[in-house]
């Protein structure tokens, strides 16, 4: 097989023709960075990932994490796998020079990291962890909480988890129950137990520092009343030593279908009454605070489900070129040579559909990572306010279209490889286990429709919405200079102006008082507003493409921008279209589900 993470040729086509990461290198923080540079770190992302992550893969799912004497156990390999990724910078790709960092753009480290998911989703878990809650320490914490913890975690010496989910909550986190004691020293004891905790326990890092949501006695009602603890599993000298074990207890494993290699846990916090954590930023406000680890997973997790829908589509389509099987309908001679079965117009859609999907959603997840690098880097306050309003709107498309529509990738990938595609012996199956979980992870379909409909679209007056509405009609006027792109323009066109009129309509349920039925249906809303922001997507890859041709006579460059087109016609005038089923579900109100008891199941 010629590539198994991700196309090369795609990402280079993402970041220097669709994206202009170059343009990047213009800005003061970026400066000292070029093509050269950003193409040597993807290159020893790749390296590390095909050498180090991808051949432990299979074992991660046969060999999961085992409960031993109060401990977890992993398999030998995932050690020096994250030893390489963090001596090699990964870990700190966008942090400051200064601060051992690489100071590469958000776009660029997405970009390296994504090579490390599609690799081994399981074992780079621990690391987006840890980068996650060295973010929010660095931006919440005290000045002795980053002596005392950041510095470590940037060393590589310390991993770190977010402790959120609680057995009786779940998703509901004004619930939670885990509270926090003021002690005299000025920390805090911490008593609750908290489940599902990713990398909650493992015998790589030296420690482990906990980001736990809790309550003080004082707390309001609600998710007012929530703070934010750092709490390590060992104590922490004043020079930096380790010292002995904190309350912090592992009470067991879960054991998932997929995503085996990475530990979740269930951890008792203050069995004993001696948990001791420290409050990070004000009471009350934890969180706010979170907020900010917790939408950093929702696209690492979108980013997530991208990368396992890739690697079942490449696995597939190197799958389709070389099995042999029939001959095309047209075909008599039963003693004629088999054909390919990619030559089967059946597996060609299949093909076309995880094309469209998984190629979709790494632009809009790379176009994020380029949001992200705007909202730190424009020259001005109220530019950098406008990238991270839209920033927040993409938020819950980034984390939920992929899980969505790049597990029915998944799905196809093994559908193609037939008979062989549910067995053990071939990767797709593992790789729809694995992402199977994404739908879940940090917040299902439903909560993710919820905010984008309850909160997103309204937000600060729609500014986002409107900013979003003029990229995607500037994106249209742009291909209209192209008179072979208005086949793929106009139903996206057409779709726009419908979901702007039922947005419209249903605000007007939810400021009117309507709110149950408003958002009764907001799962649908999701999933047309995810296909008109792909759709997008799309037809910003096909002017590039069109641009593409016109300026290359190389075949395999044609054949490329050639497939690019294919891809987008696909996704444009096949599954752009096929919104207006939900869009009138929407526009009428319907209330089957609403309306539905408990009785009558």
């Amino acid at each position: 097989m010629s590539e198994t993470l991700l196309s090369s040729r795609n990402l280079a086509f993402e970041l220097y023709e669709v994206l202009d990461a170059e343009a990047l290198t213009q800005r003061p923080r970026f400066a000292d960075h070029n093509r050269e540079t950003f193409d040597a770190a993807i290159s020893t992302a790749r390296g590390i990932a095909e050498e180090l992550f991808a051949p432990h893969n299979r074992k991660n799912d046969e060999h999961e994490p085992q409960y031993v004497d109060g401990g977890a156990v992993l398999i030998p390999e995932v050690e020096p796998a994250l030893r390489a990724f963090h001596e090699a910078g990964f870990l700190n790709a966008t942090r400051d020079f200064e601060h051992g960092g690489m100071q590469l753009p958000n776009l660029l480290s997405q970009a390296c990291f994504a090579h490390f998911q599609s690799a081994n989703i399981a074992t780079s878990s621990y690391s987006m962890l840890t980068m996650g809650v060295a973010n929010l320490i660095e931006a919440f914490g005290s000045e002795e909480q980053k002596s005392r913890y950041l510095q470590p975690i940037i060393d590589g010496r310390f991993f770190g988890t977010m402790a959120l989910t609680e057995p009786h909550a779940g998703s509901s986190l004004s619930d939670i129950r885990t509270k926090a004691e003021p002690h005299a020293d000025g920390s805090y004891r911490i008593k609750g137990n908290k489940i599902f905790i990713s990398g909650g326990d493992q015998p790589i890092s030296e420690n482990i520092v906990h980001m736990v949501l809790a309550k003080l006695p004082d707390a309001p009602p609600g998710v007012k009343g929530i703070s934010l603890f750092l709490v390590p599993k060992f104590h922490v000298g004043d020079d930096g030593s380790l010292g002995a074990r904190n309350d912090v207890t592992l009470a067991g494993l879960f054991h998932k279908m997929g995503w085996r290699g990475t530990t979740s846990t269930a951890l008792n916090f203050g069995d004993n009454g001696e948990c001791v954590g420290y409050l990070v930023g004000k009471p009350h406000a934890g969180l706010s605070y979170m907020f900010q680890m917790m939408n950093e997973a929702r696209i690492g997790v979108g980013m997530g489900a991208i990368m396992l829908g890739y690697a079942g589509y490449l696995y597939s389509l190197d799958y389709a070129r070389n099995r042999p099987q029939g001959r095309q309908p047209d075909g008599k001679d039963p003693s004629s040579p088999q054909i390919s079965i990619v030559e089967h117009a059946d597996v060609r859609r299949m093909l076309l559909t995880q094309k469209a999907y998984v190629e979709g959603a790494f632009d809009l997840g790379l176009y994020a990572a380029r949001l992200f690098d705007d909202t730190h880097t424009l020259e001005t306050a109220e530019e950098r306010t406008r990238a991270l309003e839209l920033l927040d709107l993409l938020t819950p498309i980034v984390k939920s279209w992929p899980s969505e529509f790049c597990l029915k990738a998944n799905e196809l990938a093994i559908q193609i490889l037939g008979g062989h595609g549910y067995t053990r012996e071939y990767p797709v199956e593992q790789y729809y286990r694995d992402n199977r979980l994404n739908p879940i992870h940090e917040g299902t379909h439903g909560i993710q429709s919820l905010d984008l409909l309850g909160r997103k679209v309204s937000q600060n007056g729609g500014a986002a919405l409107k900013q979003l509405l003029k990229l995607i009609n500037d994106c249209c006027q742009r291909a209209s200079a192209h008179e072979s792109l208005t086949a793929l323009r106009q139903p996206l066109e057409q779709l726009l102006a419908r979901l702007q009129a039922v947005t419209l309509a249903l605000l007007g349920d939810l400021m009117s008082g309507k709110v149950n039925q408003g958002l009764a249906n907001s799962a649908l809303y999701l999933k047309v507003f995810g296909h008109t922001v792909i759709g997008w997507r799309w037809l910003e890859q096909a002017i590039r493409a069109e641009q593409g041709l016109a300026r290359s006579d190389n075949a395999e460059e044609q054949a490329f921008y050639r497939g690019k087109l294919q891809a987008a016609r696909y996704f444009l005038t096949w599954e752009v279209p096929s919104c207006h089923h939900e869009l009138a579900i929407l526009e009428a109100r319907d209330d089957t589900c609403l309306g539905m008891q408990d009785a009558w199941f």
